[in-house]
């Protein structure tokens, strides 16, 4: 048996954490997980959680897919190492193709980073130099909307809409817009164009002066603030604007694609082929480091053939790595095979029916939004009075209630402060009807340890 106190005592002393709070890093004792297998994980000490979050929304087809691991192994043993500079290899090509014959309309041409953030971050880079490789070389802005997340690289951080995080980092980019989400706006709304949610991003473009922005980010669900799906034709009214105004439409896909929402991507399901399109996570299954962009052909041609430019004059050591493209095209294969988007499109009705059951009979749930196999739960203190959380019962429940809950009931979910307090729920798309039955019986018991430490 693994000495678990001794592994928490290194980590506490040489491993840094992500976003983690010292208090919590150095006086809690955190899971330290050794194994994965299916939906689940095994903690040092020999017991099993369920994977609610899909690792961080990228364990796409579970843990201890022994296929995933011997193409990388296969890769490995062939080309470990090449580079994407001035060269190629069969991995990046074979990725890149299959990733074209996925993607929606024209987005044929695929970047290779390593990460979300450098993702994003390839994206801003891109839009400003397409505009200056067409003699625009003022569009340098960027509109993106409040609460959204879009990395934490300088560039990803600058875009996005987080002042909480980004405060500590600044100045930050100049010349970065934030228009309000889709927050109280879905299914149908009427006339897309004429919603506060979309003539706002058209008055900020003219209130800054078309002439100057370069790009429009956006998540076809937005993750920050808790799984906002979009109203009816807001792509469609996000397409017209960019087209308008001659600025590039970014969909941030790092979450929604690979299947998250029951399509490859995202931008699929709102019917909009976007300019650029952003992906990282589910690509790999989080089996290896691996992000992108995928650029319409016209746009990286004429970038390529603009005598002012040449070249798109960004790169990456790791961009393409010949073993994490292997594995996506390997996640490919298993995607189709076992038709993935299939069970989350049959299944995630399913998932949304429980979760709306348990609001119901949850005095502490206030809104369940979301799609596929993506959700949040927003919190609030007693849905039948009206009283909300106070700064200090959301504290609490985010840093004390939360993750005891997740220990007692072997459900790991993510708390989440974004704007609100919520859950975020981000199954494995392999999930069944005998994992999401799990899930929601542990998120029951979740919900009611949070209704017992919050008096009404």
């Amino acid at each position: 048996m693994v000495d678990t106190t001794q592994l928490r005592a290194q980590a506490r002393r040489h491993l840094g954490p992500h976003f983690t709070r010292g208090a919590q890093w150095h006086g809690a004792d955190f899971p330290v997980f050794v194994r994965g297998e299916g939906c689940h994980l095994y903690d040092s000490a020999g017991r099993r959680y369920l994977d609610g979050l899909a690792g961080l929304f990228c364990v796409n087809l579970g843990h201890g897919r022994t296929d995933l691991v011997a193409a990388a192994a296969k890769q490995m043993e062939t080309l470990p190492y090449a580079t994407n500079w001035g060269a190629a290899h069969p991995p990046a090509i074979e990725a890149a193709t299959r990733i074209a014959e996925l993607a929606p309309g024209d987005l044929s041409t695929t970047f290779f980073v390593s990460s979300g953030s450098e993702a994003a971050e390839s994206a801003i880079k891109f839009a400003r130099q397409y505009h200056r490789s067409q003699g625009e070389p003022g569009r340098t802005k960027i509109i993106s909307r409040d609460l959204a997340y879009h990395g934490t690289t300088l560039g990803a951080l600058s875009v996005t809409g987080l002042p909480k995080i980004k405060e500590a980092f600044g100045p930050l980019l100049p010349g970065i817009r934030h228009v309000p989400n889709t927050l109280g706006y879905t299914g149908d709304c009427g006339e897309a164009a004429a919603l506060d949610c979309v003539r706002a991003i058209e008055e900020a473009l003219l209130q800054e002066g078309p002439e100057t922005v370069a790009a429009i980010f956006a998540e076809p669900v937005q993750n920050g603030r808790g799984a906002l799906v979009p109203p009816d034709g807001y792509w469609a009214e996000l397409r017209r604007i960019a087209d308008e105004y001659g600025v590039l439409l970014v969909a941030d896909e790092v979450i929604c694609s690979f299947g998250r929402l029951g399509h490859w991507f995202g931008s699929e399901r709102f019917g909009v082929v976007p300019d650029v399109l952003t992906f990282a996570k589910g690509s790999t299954s989080g089996y290896a480091p691996l992000g992108g962009m995928i650029v319409r052909e016209p746009l990286m041609q004429g970038l390529f053939d603009s005598p002012l430019t040449g070249a798109f004059t960004h790169g990456a050591t790791w961009g393409g790595h010949p073993v994490p493209t292997a594995i996506t095209s390997a996640v490919i294969d298993a995607m189709t095979g076992e038709a993935v988007l299939d069970n989350v499109r049959t299944l995630g009705p399913h998932l949304r029916a429980g979760l709306d059951d348990l609001a119901a009979n949850h005095r502490c749930v206030r809104e369940v939004r979301g799609t596929g196999y993506f959700y949040a739960v927003e919190l609030t203190a007693d849905h039948d009075t009206g009283r909300e959380l106070t700064a200090a019962e959301s504290t609490r429940v985010l840093r004390e209630v939360i993750p005891a809950a997740f220990d007692r009931t072997g459900v790991i979910l993510r708390g989440d402060d974004r704007g609100a307090t919520m859950l975020m729920i981000s199954p494995p798309l392999v999930a069944d009807r005998t994992i999401l039955s799990d899930l929601l019986h542990g998120l029951d018991g979740i919900l009611s340890d949070i209704e017992a430490a919050l008096p009404r």
